[in-house]
């Protein structure tokens, strides 16, 4: 499987490293894409996160516009924001492409593969639960940044990690993880 792993200015840069983490040890995905926006670089550095490296991970710059993430005929399984900031969120809903983490979005809808946004807000304005409407009208995931407490997390890596294992299921890959009544 091939994945393209955006992040951009939202607060939650655990949330990135710990997806990014999970999709790097798993076997089914062979190559990872990461586009970043410049807030997300900010973003990662304030809140001290340090992301994986791999021999297959290959980084976009998100203006260049004439990489393969850009192009539907390009085979890329699936694409996950984490975290997704609500302007991404909004101009994914209103088509508009002037990033390549907007435009290799559009291409996942526009293709029908799998499109998961790892949305950080609170609270939510009528704007962005439309835009949120819109996304999942058109075939994308919303799966807001809410933690599960009932498995009573130790620390803030056991809390987090309950978004992370769930979003990369929602790309269609398997992680271990404690499960609801089991």
């Amino acid at each position: 499987m091939n994945v393209i792993f955006a992040i951009t200015g939202a607060s939650g840069a655990i949330y990135a490293r710990q997806t990014l983490m999970l999709l790097l040890d798993h076997p089914r995905v062979k190559n990872i894409a990461i586009i970043m926006s410049d807030n997300a670089r900010e973003v990662i550095e304030a809140e001290k996160i340090m992301l994986p490296e791999c021999e297959n991970i290959e980084i976009y710059n998100n203006d260049d516009m004439w990489s393969s993430v850009a192009s539907g005929s390009a085979r890329w399984d699936a694409m996950i924001v984490v975290p997704a900031s609500m302007g991404t969120v909004g101009r994914i809903a209103s088509g508009v492409s002037q990033s390549l983490i907007e435009r290799a979005a559009d291409v996942m809808l526009k293709e029908r593969r799998k499109l998961v946004l790892v949305v950080r807000e609170a609270p939510y304005s009528l704007i962005h639960l439309r835009n949120m409407t819109t996304i999942t009208e058109a075939g994308g995931i919303i799966f807001p940044a809410s933690p599960s407490f009932y498995f009573n997390p130790q620390n803030i890596e056991a809390l987090t990690m309950t978004v992370s294992t769930r979003a990369v299921e929602l790309l269609g890959i398997q992680v271990p993880h404690r499960e609801w009544g089991m």
